[in-house]
């Protein structure tokens, strides 16, 4: 029988109609006061929140409770934050899962490593609420398919918003969210050359307070994802002054 303990730290699949339209959050936290905390707080503002004590049983919750979003603590039983953020993004059906990573650490070199990891986000303990759910909606706006609209192409990179699909050379390119809308921002305007600060508030948005260096390592990841072995990086880097898509045609 289960306990009113457990009721309480558990949800299962929305029952009624209008939950199935509410964003699905899985909160990962071994903190149980800082795991109430949010609860209390994202279900008053009208989310759907599952969670997970530890690193098992969040790779777990992310397959049974199909999240929206995933906020993610660092420093977790049994399996790290950061391993799990690796494995969601080496399975096909979460590769695109948005991931905002909490952690105590607050060395610009650990940011930088979680984001290397796959997380969209990085934010330090302790932070606001405002702070959070402003990065959450800015998420879940990002990874929503996008209006049906004109197919954009440059030199052999396509992508399709209507089906939010992207391929370069006919191969299919698996981008998460940002990187996503990072590569749309850049084929909208190709060959013109952005600063990070540019990039920050056209991909991230001008109310949301990330570091520069953040644009750094999306733009890596968009170029692993993008650049088979013999193929011309279509990202360029322009010495102090940012990022274009720019490549010699052939």
């Amino acid at each position: 029988m289960q306990s009113a303990t457990e009721s309480l730290y558990r949800s299962d699949v929305p029952t009624s109609r209008e939950d199935q339209h509410k964003p699905r959050v899985l909160m990962v936290e071994d903190d149980p006061a800082l795991a109430v905390m949010l609860r209390y707080n994202l279900e008053k503002l009208g989310y759907v929140v599952d969670e997970a004590g530890d690193g098992q049983e969040a790779l777990l919750r992310v397959v049974e409770f199909a999240p929206d979003i995933v906020l993610l603590d660092w420093m977790l039983p049994s399996l790290s934050g950061l391993e799990v953020c690796r494995q969601i993004r080496r399975r096909p059906q979460t590769r695109d899962l948005p991931v905002i990573m909490l952690t105590a650490r607050m060395e610009e070199q650990d940011s930088i490593r979680g984001l290397n990891t796959g997380a969209d986000d990085y934010i330090t303990k302790p932070f606001s609420m405002e702070a959070l759910t402003a990065r959450m909606r800015a998420l879940l706006r990002r990874a929503q398919p996008q209006p049906a609209g004109r197919t954009m192409q440059f030199h052999d990179i396509v992508m399709d918003p209507g089906e939010h699909r992207v391929q370069r050379n006919g191969r299919p390119v698996h981008l998460g969210p940002t990187e996503y809308r990072l590569l749309e921002f850049l084929l909208r305007h190709p060959r013109r050359v952005f600063s990070r600060e540019d990039l920050l508030d056209a991909v991230w948005g001008a109310d949301i307070h990330v570091e520069a260096r953040t644009v750094d390592v999306h733009i890596r990841r968009l170029r692993k994802a993008l650049n088979a072995p013999g193929e011309a990086d279509p990202v360029r880097t322009v010495r102090s002054a940012g990022y274009a898509l720019d490549v010699e045609q052939t």
